[in-house]
């Protein structure tokens, strides 16, 4: 059980009088209580929040409370080793994670260690768990597209290197499949991102089958996994996404591309709450910590794209937050979204009714947007976003079965197969060139008399034949990706798509 405050003080004075000598006050310590991954420590006056202290039983703990007659210290493992009266001794440097290439292809735990049984990481340097994230001045814009590979996201909601772009959706609703498409298609990108997945109070099979898929993808080598199992201690928890990050601005400072998720936020929260009440912290809002906000805005402002002058890195973060029962407008969501640089909102009955990704257009939107995106990718998606967004209102009202006028029965037929379209299966993320000729045939009309449940087909079958018979063109419109879809590219596109169509019905 833990100490009630009218009974500290009280305590405090009775072990002191037991057994802390008085000499140890400065660089050594002695445990005064222990318990639920809490130890209360007598003396270390010289202590700064957030040092890593040294335990007799061989533990880490990390300073968080700095009080007048003790020290709140949250345990870097099991609080079972530790016992009242052991030693504890100061280490003078705040926690530091290990960084560098070493990592990389690796599973590690947030202090750095090895999970993957690989043998130790041979690296030297590390970095500060926590810093203050780079200022304005040395930052710059963010310009450069980040792909994801998903046609939904890279057209509607764009990313760019040095954003922070919110995954937000109910459990269960494809958030997680998104991240990991995004990192997969970094292969294909070739464009040199290291990626970071953070996974934090998940089962240990599930981190396992993520680790698993990356590998079967190819995805390792530019990878690393930091996690925080959900029967690791609350501390651990906490601790990931810092480390995840410190790891990330590593490869940043060094004038990288570095990707990040943080899978997920919502149980980063839980973790920081249970210490924070365990560490006798007052609570605020809704029984949370006051100072929540203030835990992800410091996590999350560290992801930037940094000036010319400082290199050019980026840190894009992809940070992941479980709702309950699509209320996006609970403490924990509407926090992160007022940090974050847009949101990715993932609707359930969207999922259910087989709609994958299951992005909601009204409800997600990129706060960087076209400046973020390619130029023929802008070009052939300038309106399907509000085009969608209506067919939506449309389709509602559709539903009661009112007479339409001929403009509102081709919206409809049009957002129709555009919603179909836009689904992609899970690990297929597509390059740039095949997603601006697909969508170039939507939005021009080329689907329209295609039956809905064949248009998937006509894509495929569309991406095959052009492969075949005129590669020509997707490296055309790769290389046009910062200029955008001139005239004579556009009447290639048309000429194409006018010499499949024939092929696509005798195929039927």
């Amino acid at each position: 059980m833990g100490i009630r405050p009218d009974e500290i003080t009280t305590i405090i004075k009775e072990k002191i009088e037991n057994f802390v000598p008085q000499t140890q006050t400065d660089e050594v310590g002695t445990v005064i209580s222990v318990g639920d991954g809490i130890a209360r420590i007598y003396g270390l006056n010289k202590a700064v929040s957030g040092e890593l202290l040294d335990f007799q039983s061989g533990v880490k703990g990390m300073v968080m409370n700095l009080e007048y007659d003790n020290i709140g210290c949250v345990l870097m493992g099991s609080d079972t080793a530790v016992k009242e009266g052991e030693q504890v001794k100061r280490t003078g440097k705040v926690i530091s994670i290990p960084v560098g290439e070493a990592l990389l292809g690796r599973v590690v735990n947030p202090l750095g260690e090895p999970l993957d049984g690989k043998g130790p990481i041979k690296t030297t340097e590390t970095r500060p768990m926590e810093i203050v994230a780079p200022g304005v001045v040395e930052r710059q814009p963010v310009k450069q597209p980040l792909q994801t590979g998903l046609k939904a996201v890279d057209s509607m909601v764009p990313i760019g290197k040095g954003q922070r772009e919110l995954i937000i959706g109910d459990r269960q609703t494809g958030k997680t499949a998104i991240a990991i498409d995004t990192i997969i298609n970094q292969k294909q990108q070739n464009e040199g991102v290291i990626c970071i997945y953070v996974a934090i109070g998940q089962k240990q099979s599930t981190v396992a089958q993520v680790v698993q898929t990356l590998t079967d993808f190819g995805a390792m080598p530019y990878t690393i996994v930091v996690a925080a199992n959900a029967s690791d201690p609350a501390s651990l928890l906490y601790a990931a996404p810092y480390a995840g990050c410190a790891m990330g601005e590593y490869f940043m400072w060094k004038g990288k591309d570095v990707l990040i998720v943080y899978d997920d936020l919502s149980k980063h929260a839980q973790a920081y709450r249970e210490m924070s009440l365990l560490l006798r912290r007052p609570p605020g809002r809704e029984a949370y910590p006051g100072d929540v906000f203030y835990l992800h805005s410091r996590l999350l402002e560290r992801a930037c794209k940094l000036n010319d002058e400082n290199g050019g890195g980026s840190l894009t973060a992809l940070p992941i937050i479980e709702t309950q029962a699509n209320d996006i407008s609970a403490y924990i969501p509407t926090n992160v979204i007022s940090i974050t640089d847009g949101q990715i909102y993932l609707d359930a009955n969207l999922f259910r009714s087989g709609v994958k990704p299951a992005i909601d257009v009204g409800f997600s939107v990129s706060r960087v947007g076209g400046s973020a995106q390619k130029k023929t990718v802008r070009k052939v998606s300038g309106t399907l976003r509000i085009d969608l967004a209506q067919y939506q209102e449309l389709e509602s009202f559709a539903q009661f079965g009112s007479e339409l006028d001929k403009e509102s029965q081709f919206q409809l037929a049009r957002g129709q197969r555009m919603k179909e379209l836009l689904k992609q299966p899970q690990y297929s993320p597509m390059m740039v060139p095949e997603q601006v000729l697909t969508l170039f045939a939507g939005t021009r009309g080329y689907v329209d008399n295609i039956a809905v449940n064949k248009v998937l087909d006509y894509q495929n079958e569309l991406l095959a034949f052009v492969k075949a018979s005129h590669p020509e063109i997707l490296k055309e419109i790769s290389e046009n990706g910062n200029i955008g879809i001139n005239e004579d590219l556009e009447k290639k596109l048309v000429a194409v798509l006018e010499e499949f169509k024939p092929l696509f019905k005798e195929s039927k």
